[in-house]
This record gives C-alpha cells, sequence and structure tokens, in this order.
C-alpha cells in the first residue's frame, strides 16, 4: 500500500453487503469482467446480478482453492479490465486461495483484486496464524465479517480499502443530510460512503470488544478455535468408523462415517438438529458428501468434541 495513504472500512451487514459493494466500486473503475472460483460464495454472483454485470466468468476449484495457472489463462483471455476475487476461508472447507500468486497474477494483468475474508479475517489478530493470509494486503477491497471468527451479534460486516479515495465512487450529496458547509466543519457525513442512509451503530459492539480484550485477547480466541479443530480432527483420524476429508485451515472440520451414503449423511443431521444435540452442516465435494463442524465456541472442550463423535456415531447406527 501506498505509504501515504489512509486506509479506511466501511461498516456493514455483512460479507454479502461488503462484496456487493467491492463489485459497485470495480464496476464504477471499469473492471466489469469478474473472474472467480466455483469456491467463492454465492454473494459474488447474485451482487454480478443485482448491478447489472455479467456473469462472473468461474473458474472449477477441484482442490478448493483457486487455481493460479487456470486464473493466468483466463485474465489473458479476458475480454475488459477484471476483477479478480480471492477467498480467505470458503464456505464450504474454510480454505484459503494461494493469496501472493493471485495477486501477482492481478497486478501482471492490470486487475483489480478482491478478497473476501470474510470468514478468515480474524487470522489477522494472531501472530501465529496470520501468516496464512499473506497477500491479503495486496488487495483493493477486502470483506470481513466479524459474527463468525469475531464473536459479534449480527450485522458486523466490514469493507477495508487501501486508502480512504478507494470510496468517492460512492460519494452521494442530499443538503438536508450533508451539506457541504456542515462536511466542511468536520461533521460526520456518511452518506457520503456508503449506500445506507439510516444506519445502526454496529461499530460500537466491536469497538467494545476490542478496548475489552484488545488484539491479543481477541487473538487467543481465534488460536483456542483453530486448535480445536485440530483436536476434532486428531479424534476423527483415530476413530475407527470415521474418516477425515483433510486437516483443517481454519475451523471447519469435514467428516464422515466410512463408507456412509448421502441419505444416511442426510438422516444423521436431520436427527441431531431436531433432537438439539448437534447442528451440522454439509458439504458436497467431488468425492461425495461430508459432514461439517464448523468451530467458533472458544470454550470447547476435549470431551465436548468426544461427545459430538459420540452422537453422530450413534445416529449413524440406528
Amino acid at each position: 500500500p501506498d505509504a501515504q495513504a489512509t486506509p479506511d472500512a466501511l461498516v456493514t451487514t455483512g460479507g454479502t453487503e461488503s462484496n456487493q459493494l467491492a463489485l459497485l466500486l470495480a464496476r464504477e473503475l471499469g473492471h466489469t469482467h469478474i473472474i472467480c472460483g466455483a469456491n467463492a460464495h454465492h454473494s459474488i454472483h447474485r451482487s454480478a446480478w443485482l448491478l447489472g454485470l455479467p456473469a462472473p466468468h468461474t473458474l472449477p476449484t477441484p482442490a478448493g482453492v483457486l487455481d493460479p495457472h487456470r486464473l493466468r489463462t483466463a485474465l489473458a483471455q479476458a475480454p475488459g479490465p477484471a476483477l479478480v476475487v480471492a477467498t480467505a476461508g470458503t464456505t464450504e472447507t474454510g480454505a484459503i486461495d494461494p493469496l501472493p500468486q493471485i495477486a501477482d497474477l492481478a497486478e501482471a494483468h492490470g486487475a483489480r483484486l478482491h478478497i473476501d475474508a470474510a470468514y478468515g479475517g480474524p487470522l489477522l489478530f494472531s501472530d501465529t496464524l496470520r501468516k496464512r493470509l499473506t497477500g491479503l494486503d495486496r488487495a483493493h477491497t477486502v470483506t470481513l465479517d466479524l459474527h463468525k471468527l469475531g464473536w459479534q451479534p449480527v450485522a458486523a460486516g466490514l469493507l477495508a480499502v487501501p486508502h480512504s479515495a478507494a470510496l468517492h465512487p460512492l460519494d452521494h450529496r442530499a443538503d438536508y443530510l450533508n451539506a457541504d458547509d456542515d462536511t466542511e466543519a468536520g461533521l460526520p457525513d456518511l452518506l457520503g460512503r456508503s449506500l445506507r442512509t439510516t444506519r445502526r451503530p454496529d461499530i460500537l459492539k466491536i469497538a467494545v470488544t476490542l478496548r475489552a480484550l484488545g488484539r491479543t485477547g481477541v487473538a487467543d480466541l481465534v488460536e483456542r478455535v483453530c486448535a480445536a479443530a485440530h483436536r476434532l480432527a486428531d479424534l476423527i483420524e483415530d476413530h475407527p468408523t470415521l474418516e477425515l476429508r483433510e486437516r483443517p485451515t481454519i475451523s471447519t472440520v469435514l467428516f464422515r462415517p466410512t463408507g456412509a451414503d448421502e441419505a444416511t449423511l442426510a438422516a444423521i443431521r436431520r436427527r441431531l438438529l431436531t433432537q438439539g444435540h448437534a447442528v451440522l452442516g454439509r458439504t458436497g465435494a467431488a468425492d461425495g458428501l461430508w459432514l461439517k463442524a464448523t468451530l467458533l465456541n472458544p470454550h470447547t472442550r476435549t470431551g465436548d468434541l468426544e461427545t459430538l463423535l459420540k452422537l453422530v456415531e450413534g445416529s449413524t447406527n440406528r
């Protein structure tokens, strides 16, 4: 980033609004050809539709992350200025795209780069985990959502930019709300930097959390959740009737009873949900369907994880 720039951010209703604003800023600068991976959040496609942009050029992601080789080809064939969308913490698996290589390619082809870090962004708080987000600082826009690994009630989204001037396309004037003389006198002018008029004071709870815990306090919570995910992965690997898809990148763990078909997995999820025992997601991949445990409680104990696996095992055998 420019050493003279002033980084800035907008508070949004969540990752979906942040992604929409990122596409809007790109559109206003003429970057209307969107390239993303199949692992991108659904809001990228919806935002393109809402903004009247062409449907995103979606690249296959059989390994779960955006492939730099496919991206290089797509950028070389792009019909005009492109916006590359990378993901730092996918909804399906928590995977993080290879951000440094993607940033290199975007820069080499004159493309804008947006990184959706709604899930993975809080790894930045941790000195030990933040290296997983190397390359994030090279993005033109970054989506964050602190209602996930920031433990905030919704809404707690953010759209971060490297300098305030990047938000100028959002500027709008209404004399009764942001008259020039009031703005020049130093009164806040949110209408000139947001799509919303009436706003909730959502930044207050974020500010209170950061003031109470500090960066190191939030980092401790993030690290504990990620450590719990690895403990769960260990338990699954040691379990004789369960299989682990892969080691977790953040705090999402994919697993299933060995040999279970899709109907069995669906029945397990619904049974545990309706009985009030556990809320498990599911993720479809090239190798079939998997149960998805996304750990977000920093107070999770090993015994809790063992109980979860016993519940899954018991539901499998019914």
